[in-house]
């Protein structure tokens, strides 16, 4: 895959994790496969909506329907996350520089603290 194809599929994925109706889609799928009308139970919105959030995962790669009879379930396909894991590792050096430096603070604050209490 090209770096313009990994971009690509990357903004398709963090544009489906962005509804928090496919984040829940997603994590109903985690627990194994649903139907379509399975899927849609514990939400206040019509079939064909629901549909449409399960054609945004599909097209990001997220969710895969299979063809079992008239039965149409749907499973996770978590590999696209896999990107979004590398994309965020990216970031770790700066999170973990950023908590040092507020513990390095929290620490310093606490013994200014200890200071002013013991004069």
């Amino acid at each position: 895959m090209t770096l313009v194809e990994d971009e690509a599929l990357l903004s398709e994925t963090f544009a489906a994790l962005a509804n928090p109706t496919r984040r829940q889609i997603l994590a109903r799928l985690a627990e194994g496969e649903a139907s379509v009308n399975e899927l849609a139970e514990p939400f206040d919105m019509s079939l064909p909506a629901v549909s449409r959030h399960i054609k945004v995962l599909e097209r990001a790669g997220l969710v895969v329907q299979g063809q079992r009879a008239q039965f149409r379930p749907c499973q996770l396909d978590a590999s696209p996350l896999e990107a979004v894991s590398e994309w965020a590792e990216h970031y770790r050096p700066i999170w973990e520089s950023r908590l040092d430096q507020m513990d390095s603070y929290l620490q310093e604050l606490q013994s200014n603290q200890s200071e002013g209490k013991t004069k």
